[in-house]
This record gives C-alpha cells, structure tokens and sequence, in this order.
C-alpha cells in the first residue's frame, strides 16, 4: 500500500487532471475541491511545526497552481490556509494577530513578521483541521448567505439587468423574488449565450424575464435601476476578471448613473493585481469557432480570431460587492485583503 505521501502526489495529480480537462466546473467546484486536497496535505504530511508544514503547503501547491493560472480561486485557497496556520499557531503560543483594527500606514509599514514559527506547538494540528473545517463550510454556505441578502438591495417594480449567467445572481434573484415583483433584463452573453439559461430558470420561477442581445445593453440600460453581474474573481485593487462583455455593460451602467452591484464569495478575493504583460494569469481563450464557424473556410484561412473568457472591469465602475459577509464598496478590499491574506504567502507562488 502507498504511503501518505504517496496517497498525497496522487490525489494531486488527480486534481491537475482535473484542472487540465475541466472536469471541475465552475469556482466554488474548484474551491472546494483544492480546500480538500490541502485539508489532507495538512493531515497525510510530516511535520514538526508551523514552518515545516507551511513549507509542505507551498511546495505542493505550487505543482497545482502553475497547471491554470488563469484560475486565481486555487492560489486563493492556498494563501487562505497558510494564513490560517499563522493564525493557529499565534494562538497555541498565546498571541493574537490582528486583534485590533490597524490603520492603512501600519498595514503597508508591516510587510512581514519577525516569528520563525518553529516553536513547538501541542494540539496544533487538530486546530488548523478545525479551521480549514470552517473554511470549508463558509465556501458551502457562501451561496445561501449572499442570496439571503437579496431583500435589501431588491425594491418592488424595479428592473435589473444582468449578463450571461451566475449561479450566485440567480439564487440572489431567485430569493428576493420570494417577496418582491420586479423585472430582470438578461444580456445573452455571445458567443456563449449563457444568458438563456439564465432567463429560462428565472422565468421558470415566476421571474418576468426579457433577454437581449449585447448590442441592445446600451439602449435598454435607460429603463434599469440596478446591474447586478458575479464575477470570476476579484483583484486586489478592487477590479473585476468578470465574464466578457462585462466591461462595455458596466461602462453603459455607468454612463446612465446606474450603480453596479457585484454577487460574489470572498473566496473569489485574490491578492494578485492585473499586470498587461501578464495576460496568462488573466485570460482564457477558447475556440472561435462560435464566433465564426470552420464552414466558412476561405475566411477562416486568412483573419486570426481571438476568443476570450474574460473581462477586466476596473474598480471606479463598481458600485457595491455583495459578499458572504456583506456588502462592502471597492475601496474597502485592501482592508479585506489584510483580514484574508498575509503579505508573505503569496511570494513565490505564482
């Protein structure tokens, strides 16, 4: 019989599988499947302190974080739980990190800390187990918790525009259409046209549903109160990595003064930035094929096509994140970053 270490490189190769062939639909799939994995990388692994086991953490993770790059929930997972360890371990050694509130100067002045984290630490390890028991849950429970808050932000008669299809912006609509009537205007989202099947489940549960083509967003965005969109991923200065045509639906929101309200789970919270020479961190590019067909030979022989997943929304056109643990406006992320992440974890990596 394998060893744990060996049980370990194979379920993470399991998951770079999976990773590769999209066998893991979807974020919260992706979420939950990595917070497993490091769950058992914490329990199968040897280790004697907080160091050992964080160097465990990083060595493994960085095999399963460089296979998609472009998905930033996994190297959220990682940096979430070695965080978390940090936490532990102050706590089994009788400190508390960030207790109080500190302002934004000491968080900048503080890049780092002074602990080795090699002290022994009895009942260390069944504290991290309990902890990332509790990440786990919240990522469960994230769904239920944003849609609970869809009563507050949705008022009676009103019309919302939306894009494509978020299962987060659909339990969110779903749950204040309990207890108010409104309209929701879904943008298709070409070439993939998710839209549809959004509006075909909003509909079904008694949603007046209109859907519309990405050309008519601007047009249509007169008659809309609210935009409500999920997102991929939040960046670190408060930016969206949002399904594509994002962007053109939050500069029309803009424009109209319409406030753009984000569903999204603080997993999705990353400490990385958008840089334009990174764009493999960024973008996805799928087939173009649904955007002009292999029928169409001679033209498909002389134009290059790109086809990408992604948008960048830049943080001055969001008006409000709906998260698990509440609304909060795009300037407030540095704070929640701080609350999530520590500086330290995330170098080297990605």
């Amino acid at each position: 019989m394998p060893g744990p270490e060996g049980d370990i490189n194979d379920r993470i190769n399991k998951f770079i599988e999976d990773l590769k062939y999209g066998n893991l639909k979807g974020s919260y799939s992706i979420a939950l499947a990595t917070i497993k994995l490091l769950q058992r990388i914490v329990s199968q692994t040897k280790w004697n302190n907080a160091k050992e086991l964080m160097n465990n953490v990083k060595l493994h993770s960085k095999t399963f974080i460089e296979v998609q790059p472009a998905e930033t929930v996994v190297h959220n997972m990682v940096c979430r739980v070695l965080k978390l360890i940090r936490e532990d371990y102050a706590r089994a050694q009788g400190s508390a990190e960030d207790v109080d509130p500190q302002s934004l100067h000491n968080m900048i002045s503080k890049q780092s800390d002074d602990e080795d984290y090699t002290a022994n630490s009895p009942g260390l390890k069944g504290s991290i187990m309990e902890s990332i028991g509790l990440m786990k849950q919240e990522i469960e429970d994230s769904r239920d918790n944003i849609a609970a808050q869809g009563i507050e932000h949705i008022h009676a008669d009103e019309v919302i525009m939306t894009l494509g299809r978020s299962r987060t912006v659909e339990a969110f609509l779903k749950r204040a259409a309990k207890d108010r009537i409104f309209q929701v205007i879904v943008a298709e989202c070409a070439p993939f046209h998710h839209g549809h099947e959004l509006a075909k489940n909003l509909s079904e549960s008694g949603i007046h549903t209109t859907v519309i083509t990405d050309s008519a967003i601007f047009a249509m965005m007169s008659r809309v109160n609210k935009v409500i969109i999920g997102t991929h991923s939040i960046l670190a200065n408060g930016g969206l990595k949002a399904v594509i045509g994002s962007h053109t639906l939050a500069l029309a929101a803009k424009r109209h003064s319409v406030p753009l309200i984000v569903c999204t789970a603080m997993y999705k919270l990353s400490p990385q930035f958008q840089y334009a020479e990174d764009q493999d961190s960024f973008q996805k590019f799928l087939s173009p094929h649904d955007v002009l067909p292999f029928s169409e030979g001679k033209v498909v022989s002389k134009v290059l096509i790109h086809n990408p997943v992604f948008d960048y929304v830049p943080p001055e056109l969001v008006t409000l994140f709906i998260s698990n643990i509440g609304g909060n406006a795009p300037s407030y992320v540095y704070r929640l970053l701080r609350e999530l992440y520590h500086p330290d974890d995330h170098v080297g990596l990605i």
